[in-house]
């Protein structure tokens, strides 16, 4: 079997290139299930339920894994189980942000109609609130199984990051490797603005935290040689080759041979390169397995993955995608805001990361400026890209998906602020009243 080559992983990244014309978006959210009376975590078994009837109303295809149901596809979707049981659709590449929000809706509409017979609902959070890990059970998956073993050797809480925290995600595309450099370094810098706009997650085990975005930092805590900031991306010289770099350096965690998954966290990748583990030889699809084991705040692929906001409600996931398409599919907002960062040192924007998380809007940016005026005026630039795209639906374009986020930047609040005065002042402390006010509407 021929070698593989750094040109081959390379060409993983390279194989994204699009035109404009092509682009599409991506949305991946995650929420917590919990039945309305005890307000306890859903398990498999419900899960199972939900995903048979899924597949039986709504014509979902079901997935296993060891004879067991792990996800559901139909299309380019897919509905599937993270490790403490959060449910996530991972949406389709699509054209608009109407599309997206078709999709996101149906899924609430099927979600729903299944869940309301078993009495349960969802939670969307970037924590989950009330309970302990140990009342949380370990999705049926053998990469979880391996990931649960090794995250304690490397992190304090990246069993905390698998059971207890959801996100939403967007997706974008990329033309070359100068335009994936300035939406990778122009993503990272300026994504304090969502997690402070998303900063929804001040609880833990039913109590206060210092954090507005406590889901923020549990990532800081799980392990920092594949989660965070990515300090290489500000290189002069960065390019695809130089990511290669930086994954063929970390720890793998599995290769699968003939459907089993075997533990490989005791090699980085450029080891098992050089030692042909096992009487096997590395594989193109072992690379790619290893490029979606590392989480930093924003991930290339071949499309490039912003990752930093807390799970929220429904009417917040799709102004995820709304506010980066306004940012990083217009060249005007890019090349303005790519400048405007570019005097912004490194150690600043990690700062800046640590500031957001605790204080939300209420901090400031690497300049100095208020974070509130700072995300207003993104938000604006965002309002301008989408409108540029001249996208319409019934006489609507796409900003109008942004007014979830204009009206927690005109209140001048992050969401964990509004729960955490609720908490004190109304609600007694009673962790319970969140579930009650805040289901996943």
């Amino acid at each position: 079997m021929p070698d593989l080559t750094k040109d081959q992983m390379i060409k993983c990244f390279t194989d994204g290139y699009k035109k404009k014309s092509e682009w599409l978006i991506g949305t991946e959210h995650e929420k917590f299930g919990f039945f309305k009376k005890s307000l306890e975590p859903i398990t498999y078994d419900e899960i199972l339920k939900i995903f048979n009837e899924l597949s039986k109303q709504f014509g979902w295809k079901k997935v296993y894994e060891n004879s067991k149901v792990i996800s559901l596809q139909k299309k380019k979707s897919s509905i599937t189980l993270e490790p403490g049981g959060q449910i996530e659709l991972s949406g389709a590449p699509l054209k608009s942000l109407f599309d997206t929000c078709k999709e996101v809706n149906q899924h609430y509409d099927e979600l729903n109609k299944v869940c309301e017979p078993m009495n349960i609902d969802f939670l969307g959070m970037g924590v989950l609130p009330k309970w302990k890990r140990d009342n949380i059970k370990l999705m049926p998956k053998e990469r979880y199984k391996i990931m649960t073993k090794y995250m304690p050797t490397v992190g304090s809480m990246g069993l905390d990051m698998m059971f207890r925290t959801s996100t939403i995600q967007a997706n974008f595309d990329f033309s070359s490797e100068d335009d994936m450099k300035k939406k990778i370094i122009l993503s990272q810098s300026i994504q304090p603005v969502i997690i402070a706009l998303y900063a929804n997650s001040p609880f833990i085990e039913g109590k206060i935290t210092d954090y507005m975005s406590y889901r923020s930092f549990i990532w800081t805590n799980t392990d920092p040689g594949r989660c965070g900031l990515l300090k290489f991306i500000y290189n002069k010289n960065f390019s695809f080759e130089m990511y290669v770099d930086y994954l063929l350096d970390l720890p793998m965690y599995f290769v699968i041979r003939e459907n089993k998954y075997i533990d490989m966290t005791n090699l980085r990748f450029k080891d098992y390169l050089n030692k042909k583990k096992l009487n096997f030889y590395p594989t193109l699809e072992d690379w790619k397995i290893h490029m979606t084991t590392v989480f930093p705040e924003v991930r290339l692929k071949n499309y490039i993955e912003v990752r930093g906001a807390d799970g929220g409600p429904w009417s917040r996931v799709c102004a995820l995608p709304a506010f980066w398409t306004g940012l990083l599919y217009d060249e005007k907002n890019l090349n303005l805001l790519t400048t405007e960062i570019s005097s912004w040192k490194f150690d600043d924007i990690l700062r800046f990361y640590e500031n957001v998380r605790k204080f939300g809007l209420k901090t400031k940016t690497p300049d100095g400026e208020n974070l509130v005026s700072f995300t207003k005026r993104i938000l604006n630039l965002a309002n301008q890209g989408l409108k540029r795209r001249k996208i319409f639906n019934k006489n609507k374009d796409e900003s109008f998906f942004l007014d979830p986020l204009n009206q927690i930047a005109d209140a001048g609040e992050s969401p964990a602020e509004v729960w955490k005065k609720l908490f004190n002042d109304e609600w007694d402390n009673n962790i319970d009243m969140l579930y009650k006010k805040n289901y996943f509407r």
